[in-house]
């Protein structure tokens, strides 16, 4: 399935794996990571759900 909707969830920790498995996505731009706005998810399922599984607090959520 087609990743629809991805956000982060409160607790992030800025360890920065999101943005380095998924830079197209995810940015780091102060102490928590943020989605980045008008991505086409679609195009990178398989990197956000590798990012959701690699974070150490669980924070990344998405909708498929």
């Amino acid at each position: 399935m087609a990743v629809k909707k991805v956000w982060i969830e409160e607790g992030c920790t800025a360890c920065e794996v999101c943005v380095d498995i998924c830079p197209e996505v995810f940015e780091l731009p102060d102490d928590t990571a943020v989605v980045k706005d008008g991505v086409d998810f679609s195009d990178y399922g398989d990197k956000i759900r590798e990012a959701a599984e690699n974070c150490p607090v669980e924070v990344i959520q998405f909708e498929e």
